[in-house]
């Protein structure tokens, strides 16, 4: 099976499961209301990230490259060669294009469990439900789903503290399967041109034939 199809299993954003999913969804958790405090004004003050990742899949799969996430609303991930992927977040929608094929799919970001990062104002409540807070081996641990769809999955947001900084997330999907992206050389003074987030515009894929 070639790479590609390995990482295809469990993409980086990955989408929810089917309804009929089985499991028993955790209970909510009873945050330190300090503490969540302290990680949403952190979320919510993040404007500007770009990091190197490593991603790994459940199976073994794995693959490098370069993330960014631009506040509210855009978000990249652009795969080192040979794998051939690339998706996009902007506009409220989610891209994944196959550059050796050529072709895009594209589903409402709002389905991603990424897509809670990219809201104008993060609120750690409502329709999110915080399964899990706690400090564990140097760093700390958000686990959350949904509220009232833990059956589509639950994202992990892992960060390091003094100062506070997102270095890690993992995603489990519906079928129990995990994906784990850890990110370094970190850099949130950087802005990028928004031209490199915006697949609706015609000549976008024109420039990233010419940027590969």
């Amino acid at each position: 099976m070639r790479r590609r199809r390995l990482l295809a299993a469990l993409p980086l954003l990955a989408l929810p499961g089917l309804a009929q999913a089985q499991g028993r969804a955790q209970p909510p958790a009873t945050p330190d209301p300090a503490l969540l405090a302290q990680v949403e004004a952190y979320l919510n003050g993040l404007t500007t990230f770009r990091a190197r990742f490593l991603q790994l899949a459940q199976n073994g799969a794995s693959a490098t490259g370069v993330a960014w996430i631009v506040r509210p609303g855009r978000m990249r991930f652009d795969y080192d060669p040979p794998e051939p992927t690339l998706l996009i977040a902007s506009g409220g929608q989610v891209m994944m294009y196959d550059r050796e094929l050529r072709q895009p799919s594209i589903a409402p970001a709002s389905s991603t469990p990424l897509g809670v990062l990219l809201r104008p104002q993060i609120r750690l409540a409502g329709d999110i439900t915080v399964t899990a807070l706690e400090r564990r081996g140097g760093f700390l641990h958000l686990s959350l789903h949904r509220t009232g769809a833990a059956a589509e999955g639950q994202l992990t947001l892992i960060f390091s503290e003094g100062p506070m900084q997102l270095r890690q997330w993992s995603v489990l999907d519906a079928q129990r399967r995990e994906t784990r992206v850890t990110l370094y050389e970190i850099d949130t003074a950087t802005r990028p041109n928004l031209r490199i987030f915006d697949f609706n515009d015609p000549r976008f894929f024109e420039e990233e034939a010419q940027r590969r």
